[in-house]
């Protein structure tokens, strides 16, 4: 039987979990549906999700149909989870994205169509909740045509609405074949020649949605079942089964980390080639380490446990091949965005990193040690949430998309770990980047150099999303690789705190100059450290070099800056533009719609909060604001913000060699 693996993915609330257990419903793996209001859906299982009403993180369950065994995958909707979402994309074969026919396209749905057409991701939309009062239908259409601006094949129409009786009546529209045609010559000579067999549009909507280049839309109800039998028809139809040679080299990817009830990690991974068995040695590793010392390293562990989705359930066994998405237990250390096997994929960011951190703060009676410890496990699960621990004050700080996410690890760490925390007020994360070029070196035994190394640094722009380039004008040879090694792993740790205390994400460093002392020992004795070159001595002398090369080119601290879309009425537009303009926004583009102003550019992500809430009171309630993190903009105003260093301090040297030494220079 062939496997499909499926997404589901929706704005918060527009009814994606109910779709899931509608879905199971029908394909009969469940005998009563959950209810997200009552806690009771099975793929919310976190105690917090069904509290909230929420998903926070994916599950994975198991259905079959007549010809295809879909793996579907709930995600959550919420734009503080969305990280989650991005884990889960790199391993489907298809989605459903869900609109709600009462509010319509909102800010997530635009963000996620607009990634899975940059993946190529085929992909249906339902739209959802036909059955409410205030549903539409042509306009919620209309709708998606103009925000999301992609190609749509309408399969039917929705009748009722708004009635519990609402229904779907299936049928290809006037306008789908026009939209087919559009991506097939032949097929538009057919159309203009006086019509298309139903045969043929039907094998041409499977092929041009199999690609990504058309989107069939249905209507429904995941709380009646109205057009969910005509979606299941959709997904067995239209989106394409997993491929992979199950007896190729093993090749998978990890997306998601969870524990075990006795603290063993447990990976969730898309298997793409091969075949996975238990007892099997497997090299796994290259994922989304956040320090020099675990990103892109390469590990390899026994497999001790497989399981697989099948029916609703999971099930152990033996060995599970290409196309199956399966739960492995034995890879110690194993990150989400690692290769299992040889190395596919990259695993690269498809949204925007976390703009927003805050300091947790321990409560009474709440052991540091241990919440260090449950904060570097939480990390595991959710790298992004980058976890800095400051040992001079003794606190640790996290990366956030917003202010839900904070809510959800203050309960995780209440339910999991028995800690309470709160945490200072959220603040906005900087970058540095690099200005110009600037060159530093010290040599080995001279100038108080209290280290038994030469290191010399050459630091330039790099353009932006390129990363840290790392390069050698001197010879490999020159010393030992570990020396070397040593080296690039601390550019790359020291690059994570620039001059003004922020990361620096794109940097071409060169060493320009090396040297080491070799191997010494006494005659009749062993090896003599105190005149021998170790990879600490590179270790601790690299920062110093890096920080002055960074001083000489200056760095510039830069601000994240939001796209934004703001729709409001137009008697409403002389109040907007001032607030917007001492909001530090830029209206880039303005326009009307109907009755509506609608004004589109960047505005500061520190003002987004502020501008949220003013937006009511400006436009009497009915303004629409979407906003999502587009690039980072040099700091133009006021104070250049600063970020407390967690390191040794490299600025200045005397603080640092006496931390690092316990002396001030040789």
């Amino acid at each position: 039987m062939h496997l499909l693996n499926l997404g589901i993915l929706a704005h918060v609330d527009a009814g994606k979990t109910s779709l899931t257990e509608r879905l199971l419903h029908t394909a009969g793996v469940i005998d009563e549906l959950g209810s997200v209001d009552a806690g009771s859906t099975r793929t919310d299982t976190l105690a917090l999700e069904r509290r909230r009403g929420i998903t926070i993180k994916s599950a994975v369950v198991s259905f079959p149909l007549d010809g295809v065994t879909v793996n579907l995958i709930d995600t959550p909707g919420h734009p503080d989870f969305i990280a989650e979402v991005e884990r889960v994309l790199g391993v489907l074969d298809g989605a459903v994205l869900v609109v709600s026919a009462v509010e319509g396209v909102q800010a997530q749905t635009r963000v996620l169509m607009r990634t899975l057409r940059r993946l190529g991701i085929p992909t249906l939309v339902f739209v959802n909740k036909i059955d409410r009062r205030g549903a539409r239908d042509e306009a919620v259409l209309a709708q998606l045509t103009r925000r999301l601006a992609v190609p749509l094949v309408p399969m039917g129409r929705a009748a009722g609405l708004g009635t519990r009786a609402a229904r779907f009546v299936p049928g290809l529209g006037p306008t789908g074949p026009e939209v087919l045609a559009d991506h097939d010559d032949a097929l538009l000579a057919a159309y203009l020649d006086g019509g298309v067999p139903d045969g043929r549009l039907r094998a041409a909507l499977a092929d041009q949605t199999g690609r990504c280049l058309v989107h069939p839309v249905y209507f429904g109800s995941a709380v009646t079942g109205a057009g969910v039998p005509d979606l299941i028809a959709g997904v067995e139809g239209l989106l394409p089964a997993a491929g992979g040679d199950p007896a190729a080299p093993v090749s998978g990817t990890v997306f998601k980390v969870e524990r075990g009830p006795a603290g063993e990690q447990i990976a969730y991974a898309r298997i793409f080639s091969g075949t996975l068995r238990v007892r099997e040695r497997i090299p796994f590793g290259g994922g989304t380490g956040t320090d020099a010392h675990t990103a892109g390293v390469r590990a390899a562990g026994r497999i001790t446990g497989l399981s697989v989705f099948e029916r609703g359930a999971e099930r152990r066994q033996d060995s599970a091949g290409a196309g199956r998405i399966v739960k492995v237990w034995g890879l110690g250390g194993v990150r989400i965005g690692d290769a299992l096997g040889r190395p596919a994929r990259a695993y690269v960011h498809h949204f925007a990193p976390p703009t927003l951190e805050t300091v947790v703060v321990p409560g009474p009676g709440t052991d540091r040690r241990s919440l260090h410890i449950a904060l570097t496990q939480l990390a595991e699960q959710d790298p992004l949430i980058d976890v800095r621990h400051d040992e001079v004050r003794r606190e640790s700080s996290v990366s956030l998309y917003g202010e839900v996410q904070k809510e959800v690890v203050q309960a995780t760490l209440a339910d999991e770990y028995g800690l309470d925390v709160t945490f200072r007020e959220t603040t906005t994360v900087y970058v540095e980047r690099i200005a110009g070029t600037g060159a530093a070196v010290e040599f080995n035994k001279k100038d108080g150099n209290p280290f038994l190394a030469t290191v010399g640094l050459r630091v330039e722009p790099a353009p932006v999303g390129a990363g840290v380039g790392f390069r050698l004008e001197v010879e490999l040879g020159s010393m030992p690789y570990a020396f070397f090694k040593a080296v690039e792993d601390t550019v790359r740790e020291t690059l994570a705190q620039g001059l003004h205390g922020w990361r620096i994400p794109d940097a071409t460093v060169t060493m320009t100059h090396s040297g080491y002392s070799p191997r010494q020992s006494h005659a009749h004795q062993g090896f003599d450290k105190s005149m021998s070159s170790t990879g600490q001595d590179f270790r601790g002398l690299t920062p110093l070099v890096l920080t002055e090369a960074l001083r000489r080119a200056g760095t510039r601290v830069h601000e994240p800056m939001h796209r934004f879309r703001l729709e409001a009425p137009v008697d409403t537009l002389g109040a907007l533009l001032p607030v917007l303009t001492r909001l530090g926004a830029l209206p880039r583009r303005t326009g009307t719609e109907a009755a509506l102003c609608v004004l589109e550019g960047v505005v500061p992500a520190a003002r987004v909060h502020r501008l949220e809430q003013l937006l009511p009171g400006l436009t009497r309630g009915e303004g629409e604001l979407e906003s999502a993190f587009d690039h980072y903009a040099p700091v133009a105003h006021g104070t250049v913000p600063e970020r407390a260093r967690t390191d040794h301090n490299p600025l200045d040297r005397k603080e640092y060699l006496l931390k690092v030494t316990g002396r001030v220079s040789g």
